[in-house]
């Protein structure tokens, strides 16, 4: 009755405009109750969160008019796309996508209906049901549209993750095959006559040998450690820590190490008392430090490494840890391929430490399967810092009340 001189369609949209605030946080606290997401996480921006209605006003401008149809070039469309690139970034699947919609229709069904028993006899049962069916168009376009982009972003990832698969199938064949060729040929040379008689000459081919199977020993390892991080790497957030104990626990598996290296590993008393996927962060810790103590520089009378942390605020909160230390650091010619499978920085430069050169591929794969990214600092006057950053579990910037540890 309050619409008694208005078209339908057009009261009927006027009604959904009014209302679209409550729509969309009706929308959004049934999506949340629906997937592993906070509310605030949801429309994780304030601008996302303020463009949302957009979607429900396009929806409100067909049912108004239906010649005005729902095409590429109109903003809610672009919006629409927006949302499917957010799905895509939380690790959504297009079922949930498709759900969140037809929660959406739902909810604009619910109102409609709402809208007709306030207009009363105005109302007629076939302009509802033209109403309706203009709603169902407009949600079904939109969804098309967030859940296209969606495909379309998934798409590509896996023809990246294939394309970085055969490149790492050529490396790591490269790998293997160099290995095998060395430790046949020491084998081969350890049957000349003229080595039989030589012990220095047999221990010399009998450590190339040992050398190069304990190689392709720990290149197994890091590759079932790969195999982990790839295919469930769903897991490596199952079980949250504070950061201050995950630093700690990796400071403890490797004091003797760093003892033998005579190097200090230290956790700053300003390590923010923060929730972290436990698995991924110890794991990647792991091989920063290691790293460090491996390479400290032996021309300083004091080796240190050292893991600090911040959290970056706001709407995108995020955690920052950087492990920083004074040892020989990373050449420049080096710097830009430091993260790529099988390469090693001071390849040819440092004796006596082996490694496989996937140390750092797997950091940056462990880190990456919960939403993070790995880097590298590098300031001549401060030392190398190697960094990981993730989202927050828990946005609590309170320093550790355990305070700092030397090992």
């Amino acid at each position: 009755m309050i619409f008694a001189d208005e078209p339908v369609a057009q009261a009927m949209a006027h009604s959904v405009r009014d209302a679209r605030e409550e729509l969309v946080g009706r929308w959004l606290e049934r999506i949340a109750d629906r997937v592993a997401l906070h509310p605030t996480h949801v429309f994780p921006s304030e601008e996302l969160l303020n463009h949302v209605p957009l979607l429900v006003d396009g929806i409100a401008d067909y049912l108004e008019n239906s010649a005005a149809e729902i095409t590429a070039d109109v903003p809610v469309v672009a919006k629409a796309m927006e949302l499917g690139a957010l799905r895509h970034a939380q690790g959504f699947e297009a079922h949930q996508i498709l759900k969140e919609y037809e929660i959406l229709g739902g909810i604009l069904f619910d109102h409609l209906s709402d809208t007709a028993e306030r207009m009363g006899p105005g109302c007629s049962p076939t302009e509802l049901l033209a109403c309706s069916h203009r709603v169902f168009r407009a949600v079904a376009v939109i969804q098309q549209y967030t859940t296209n982009h969606f495909l379309a972003l998934a798409e590509a990832r896996v023809r990246e993750r294939e394309d970085r698969l055969r490149a790492f199938n050529r490396s790591l064949t490269h790998e293997m095959k160099n290995r095998i060729n060395t430790v046949r040929g020491a084998n081969e040379m350890l049957r000349e006559e003229w080595v039989g008689g030589d012990a220095g000459q047999r221990e010399k081919f009998t450590d190339i040998i040992a050398r190069n199977a304990d190689g392709m020993q720990s290149v197994l390892e890091d590759l079932l450690e790969l195999s982990r991080v790839e295919t469930d790497g769903s897991q490596q957030s199952a079980r949250n820590v504070l950061l201050y104990d995950a630093a700690a626990e990796v400071a403890r598996q490797l004091r003797d190490f760093a003892e033998a290296r005579r190097v200090r590993i230290e956790l700053t008393d300003s390590l923010p008392r923060v929730e972290v996927p436990a698995a991924a962060v110890e794991l990647c810790l792991t091989n920063y430090v290691s790293n460090a103590i491996k390479y400290r520089d032996p021309g300083k009378p004091d080796h240190w490494v050292r893991v600090e942390g911040t959290v970056k605020e706001g709407d995108d909160c995020e955690v920052v840890v950087r492990v920083r230390d004074n040892g020989l650091g990373v050449p420049e010619e080096s710097r830009a391929d430091l993260f790529r499978r099988f390469f090693r920085a001071h390849e040819g430069t440092v004796t006596g430490e082996e490694g496989t050169g996937l140390g750092l591929a797997i950091v940056r794969e462990t880190i990456e399967s919960v939403g993070g990214r790995a880097w590298a600092e590098f300031d001549p006057t401060d030392g190398t810092v190697f960094a990981i950053s993730f989202p927050c579990v828990s946005p609590d910037s309170t320093p550790a009340e355990t305070g700092g540890l030397s090992v």
